[in-house]
């Protein structure tokens, strides 16, 4: 049993003005508007408990000057009469804060049910501020937090920035202490750089590689193999070892653990699809640039991953992953809508391009706010034995996509999360590919030595 009230966090001390949307913003945006009601599954959200304990004032005063320091809180969205798009910074408004009183005993149950409520509806871009705050309360304390931010406003690494700014403001820093410490470009001054003709040559040269990359590889990677209109099952494996195993086996090769699981994936495409090459979309998060370190805005965008001539020496395929990476990331700050301008014409010309409907996306340790994904301490052959599949729901078909596989930290574990369409991937073929990603992962790890 739980009480309600609403309240806000006003704002009335920010700065003011528009420009055109980032090529972030831009990106987000076009593939949101047309979700409908599934739009509100790329919102940005995050629930945590609060510890210690703390008044609701205290965490609404450390709510609150986050809407001054970061535009992207405060910023709509709203076409142009040619078709753009173009962000308005508000100087003054209001956040929307639930709080729901319960006793203590309920406060994770409670918690639950307000992260779905507050990341569950989508965002009206053109007339709401894109940030929802949800917070359970028992005993006069705030015990669990919930945070929904559109993903227009921020993406993974925004937000783990954000909840870091957030901390340090509950933990005493002084704003302008903060704001000198971690600088960070605006979503209005970027869009500025991306106008410039540096941000131009960048944009140019990265379209250039991925029409160039796209023309190399195979036109479609996974064959139609069952009807149309099948569902897209959504498949989740929750692996303690792999935690262990990705970490030792990136720790002995010198590289990170994405670069490890991306290498595992790839190899499992090709055995899975028959293909020499894999090809994926990775997501990646463009914090390169002076200013977007510390970035508290939507940035990550696709960068194109091809490894041709996929072979059976899986360490071998782990330092090529690396290097191709570095290509990758190099060239995925670009004009989106540009891009997708450029494929058409490659397609237009009698041209095939390069199946690039797989996406790979590892979003661990993007928020402190969520469970430790610590590995655990137990010998290899004892942390297998507790490799668990399961079956979710059945999800919408998403245009122009085989295949997503999100890497994601869990309890004491990793987990693997795959939608697929069924239609090319059946559901004996999804087990096999992420089993296979766990499979060679541990096995690597064991014949480096590394059994707990």
């Amino acid at each position: 049993m739980s009480t309600r009230r609403d309240l806000e966090i006003k704002f009335a001390d920010g700065t003011a003005g528009t420009a055109v949307a980032t090529w972030g913003q831009h990106a987000i945006w076009d593939v949101v508007r047309t979700l409908g009601t599934e739009a509100p599954r790329y919102n940005v959200s995050v629930s945590s408990p609060v510890t210690p304990a703390m008044p609701v004032s205290h965490i609404l005063d450390s709510i609150q000057p986050l809407i001054g320091i970061h535009e992207s809180l405060r910023t709509r969205l709203r076409p142009d009469d040619d078709g753009g798009l173009r962000q308005i910074v508000d100087a003054a408004g209001q956040v929307p804060v639930v709080v729901r009183e319960c006793a203590a005993d309920d406060a994770a149950a409670e918690s639950a049910a307000l992260h779905a409520e507050v990341a569950g509806r989508p965002f009206d871009f053109a007339r709401e501020w894109p940030i929802r705050v949800g917070l359970v309360e028992a005993d006069g304390l705030v015990r669990h937090i919930a945070l929904s931010v559109s993903h227009t406003a921020v993406d993974g690494w925004g937000m783990r920035q954000l909840a870091l700014n957030m901390a340090a403001i509950s933990l005493g820093e002084p704003v302008d202490q903060l704001r000198e410490r971690l600088p960070s470009m605006q979503p209005r001054a970027e869009a500025e750089f991306q106008a410039s003709d540096r941000g131009r040559r960048l944009d140019a040269n990265a379209r250039q590689y991925w029409i160039k990359k796209l023309a190399l590889g195979p036109a479609q990677l996974f064959p139609t193999r069952g009807a149309e209109n099948l569902p897209w099952p959504h498949g989740v494996l929750n692996s303690p070892a792999l935690a262990t195993a990705a970490a030792n086996v990136a720790a002995h090769h010198r590289v990170s653990a994405s670069s490890v699981l991306l290498a595992a994936a790839s190899t499992m495409v090709s055995r899975v699809s028959g293909s020499p090459d894999a090809v994926f979309q990775i997501v990646v998060n463009n914090r390169f640039l002076p200013g977007l370190t510390n970035a508290v805005s939507t940035l990550a965008q696709e960068g194109l991953f091809h490894f041709s001539a996929v072979d059976k020496d899986f360490p071998d395929a782990i330092r090529r992953t690396h290097r191709i990476t570095l290509n990758t990331y190099r060239n995925s700050y670009y004009d989106k809508r540009r891009l997708d301008a450029d494929i058409e014409r490659a397609n237009g010309d009698g041209g095939t391009v390069t199946d690039h409907s797989c996406f790979f996306n590892d979003v661990r340790n993007l928020i402190p706010m969520a469970t430790d994904g610590g590995a655990p301490r137990e010998p290899l052959a004892k942390a297998l034995s507790r490799t668990t599949w399961q079956w979710r729901h059945d999800c919408e078909p998403r245009p122009n996509v085989t295949f997503a596989v999100d890497v994601l930290d869990a309890p004491g574990a990793l987990e693997l999360v795959m939608v697929a369409d069924g239609g090319r991937i059946p559901r004996p073929d999804m087990e096999r590919f992420l089993s296979g990603i766990e499979d060679l992962v541990v096995g690597e790890a064991r014949s480096l030595g590394y059994e707990s």
